[in-house]
């Protein structure tokens, strides 16, 4: 499995680093700032993958918040989360709440964009 994030974004950064300390060998953490191999891989376009996080499982691409459940399910510690918010009306909360700060987080990082176009 493959999570592409933000590396640049210091709340992303921050978020991504707990998940990483669970060093959990099946899941690869690729930071989509300048990669055009991430593009690529999620046929995604740099503004797609600027604005929500990604996983690839398989030939299964996920965004935002069913990424996150995705996330948290191949995660023990984190486990708890997928089973609270994998509820349908959870979920949909979450999927709401997580489109409105992943709107303001693109908001504050989209000069990214700006750098190479």
């Amino acid at each position: 499995m493959k999570v592409y994030f933000n590396n640049s974004c210091k709340i992303c950064k921050a978020e991504i680093d707990l998940y990483k300390k669970e060093k959990i060998d099946e899941i690869d953490w690729v930071d989509i700032t300048d990669n055009e191999l991430a593009e690529k891989e999620t046929f995604k376009d740099r503004k797609q993958l600027l604005r929500r996080l990604h996983v690839k499982d398989g030939e299964k691409i996920l965004g935002g918040a069913e990424a996150f459940l995705l996330l948290w399910k191949k995660m023990p510690k984190y486990k708890f989360l997928y089973n609270f918010f994998k509820l349908p009306v959870l979920f949909n909360i979450f999927s709401a709440v997580y489109e409105i700060v992943a709107f303001f987080l693109y908001l504050k990082n989209k000069k990214q964009l700006k750098k190479t176009n």
